[in-house]
């Protein structure tokens, strides 16, 4: 799929690219295949099934840095594969600070040199983590043009297309109607988590009447409205006052009766 949106950008003049989260149902089990920083959660009898998670240049730091280790020439000798807890200053070359390379999860200490001054592979923490200051998710589509601002350093090589995949199988139990798969963006995780969606579904759904093929619908309208929240004279605020989502905000809410059918 990759290979062939890196043919079709030319003939189409597509840039960009795009996550990826992808559900299969086949023989009575549903395969859930994420690239990217989207999500993928089960809701059954109001308990939450993790079916995916997330890649971000976070999560994927070592894969990273290995890469950049093994394959310098990508970082266009503006970038340093190792890690450290900010941003390293010239008047600190020859004193101690801690660092991590590729091979470590936790942290050691080194001594400063000059190649350390150059800008992180990986820099910032969570939602603000970026790959060389401009990317910040590590899977996904396209993206083949995608260059450093202001230089000619290719981000493609350290983007992976390759998804995770998780299994469920729906046969091994008998589901209600409120058992339900949940797909969406960041949007959505940015400011809920996946708790707070199982409570709002599990009160959302038996409000419904049963019968209303909209329900499921209704009940991802419902999740995208909480997101977003209410505008007030502060911004966009959603429960407890905090920020709703500045990120697009895409849901499915899929039901999993259907699954006790086709035993």
């Amino acid at each position: 799929q990759d290979l062939q949106i890196e043919r079709e950008r030319t003939v189409y003049n597509i840039s960009g690219g795009c996550t990826a989260l992808v559900v299969v149902y086949l023989l009575g089990k549903l395969y859930v295949a994420n690239a990217g920083d989207s999500r993928a959660i089960i809701i059954r009898n109001g308990e939450v099934i993790p079916m995916s998670s997330e890649f971000t240049p976070e999560t994927e730091r070592q894969r990273l840095q290995y890469l950049a280790y093994m394959q310098p020439h990508l970082l266009g000798n503006e970038f340093t594969h190792l890690e450290f807890p900010r941003r390293v200053q010239r008047k600190e070359v020859g004193k101690r600070m801690l660092y991590r390379d590729f091979n470590m999860t936790g942290w050691a200490y080194k001594t400063i040199e000059e190649d350390d001054l150059k800008f992180p592979l990986i820099y910032g923490e969570g939602k603000k983590a970026r790959v060389m200051a401009t990317i910040g998710v590590t899977r996904g589509l396209g993206d083949h043009d995608l260059k450093v601002h202001d230089s000619n350093i290719y981000i493609k090589p350290f983007l992976s297309s390759s998804p995770e995949v998780r299994v469920y199988d729906l046969l091994q139990y008998e589901h209600g109607p409120d058992d339900v798969l949940i797909l969406a963006t960041d949007g959505l995780w940015d400011v809920l988590l996946n708790e707070e969606v199982a409570e709002a579904i599990t009160n959302f759904l038996p409000n419904c009447d049963p019968d209303d093929p909209h329900r499921y619908t209704l009940a991802a309208q419902d999740l995208v409205m909480r997101a977003r929240g209410v505008l007030k004279d502060r911004g966009w605020r959603i429960s407890n006052d905090r920020l709703g989502s500045g990120d697009d905000i895409s849901v499915y809410v899929i039901p999993l009766i259907h699954g006790n059918k086709q035993s």
